[in-house]
């Protein structure tokens, strides 16, 4: 593949989500990424479901999310063997991806002065549950853990009774964006200074840094923020409201906009409760009653169309597979096609970013466990000579 890391070569000895997804990145970005994997097991990942699919129904949709753009080899790190292997493939990498518990790689013989003996330019991402060090440093963590522990769970659902986890996996997947963006800038500074370094973030890191507003709220106006169901924490109108046939959301950021939204459905807009964002918000319950029953005049359809009309953001509430179906979706690259050796052609989610002027990315389809072996001994055997 072409693209900005086109030259760099990644080695995965990541599993699960996080790590993947991070390396993914660097694969959509064009780097040869070499994913290491048990023999006879491989990534974990390989048997979460369902769904499976493919003729023996044993071809993980979850593992399919996360692991396109890349080449699989099997490895037993246990063995002196494997470690003679993963030693020789550090000394051609650009980087290495690990989402170990802390102290696992140095156990195995690969601690951080170990790689950077073999490989003095190697960049290392290493994402951890909680982080590395501290009180709680080397403690285990599953997304849904850390969405809890890092206030996430707080903020989301319809009451600060009843928390409620986000839907998709936020912490682990935050976790690989931040760490994608961190071996970038590391890498852009081994440009600099000819040597790698170790790029660390951690599940509880990734949560804690979209906190933004919700992080002021406390730390500046010592406020402890509550979930709010689908309305927003600060803005008013701004969330969920019903219709004639069901919600349609609408997003109404200043009094410009408020007073051309009142104005269509048919409320004074200077009304003292409603003046400002400030008494909007304060008086919430009732800024949400008095929409609600406007809008039960007409259907979803006719809504979106009179707010497309003045200019304010409103939307639907789509299911997965309507957005997969939407050709906005498509005109933005956000659905690839690949030939999967046993499933055929199939549409995965692409990926987030496009460069202008770049021709279309022909992305190659997550491996079979070991399909790449012999390709990629065949490949290191050409680089050591």
């Amino acid at each position: 593949m072409q693209g900005a890391l086109g030259d760099i070569v990644v080695l995965d000895l990541s599993r699960a989500l996080a790590g993947p997804h991070a390396a993914q990145m660097l694969g959509d970005l064009g780097a040869r990424v070499i994913k290491v994997e048990q023999p006879g097991s491989g990534d974990e990942s390989r048997s979460w479901g369902p769904p499976f699919v493919g003729p023996g129904h044993d071809i993980s949709t979850y593992f399919l999310a996360a692991n396109r753009n890349k080449r699989s080899i099997t490895v037993d790190l246990k063995t002196d063997e494997g470690k003679a292997l993963i030693e020789r493939l550090v000394r051609q990498s650009d980087v290495l991806v690990e989402n170990f518990r802390t102290g696992v790689l140095d156990r195995l013989g690969f601690g951080v002065e170990r790689l950077h003996e073999l490989n003095p330019r190697l960049v290392v991402l290493s994402i951890t549950g909680f982080g590395h060090d501290g009180p709680e440093g080397g403690r285990p963590g599953y997304d849904q853990i850390a969405q809890g522990e890092a206030g996430l769970m707080s903020l989301t659902g319809p009451s600060p009774a009843e928390p409620y986890r986000v839907g998709a996996s936020v912490a682990d997947l935050l976790g690989g964006i931040h760490g994608a963006y961190g071996v970038v800038a590391a890498l852009y500074e081994r440009e600099r200074t000819g040597r790698g370094k170790v790029v660390r973030t951690s599940l509880l890191a990734a949560v804690t840094g979209v906190h933004s507003y919700h992080g002021t709220a406390w730390t500046v106006g010592g406020q402890v923020p509550g979930a709010g169901g689908n309305h927003h924490a600060s803005i008013a109108p701004y969330g969920a409201f019903r219709c004639a046939d069901g919600m349609i959301q609408i997003a109404v950021a200043n009094d410009a906009q408020w007073r051309k939204v009142a104005e269509l459905l048919g409320i004074d807009p200077e009304t003292p409760e409603y003046a400002t964002n400030r008494e909007r918000f304060a008086h919430r319950p009732r800024l949400v009653a008095d929409l609600e029953q406007a809008l039960a005049a007409h259907d979803r359809a006719h809504w979106l169309a009179a707010f497309a009309g003045i200019g304010v953001p409103a939307g639907a509430i789509r299911t997965i597979d309507e957005v997969y179906a939407w050709e906005q979706t498509r005109s933005q690259g956000l659905v690839v096609e690949v030939d999967h050796p046993v499933l055929g052609t199939i549409e995965l989610p692409g990926p987030p970013l496009r460069f202008d002027g770049d021709p279309p990315v022909r992305h190659s389809p997550p491996p079979a466990l070991g399909e790449h072996n012999d390709e990629v001994l065949a490949w290191l055997e050409e680089r050591e000579g």
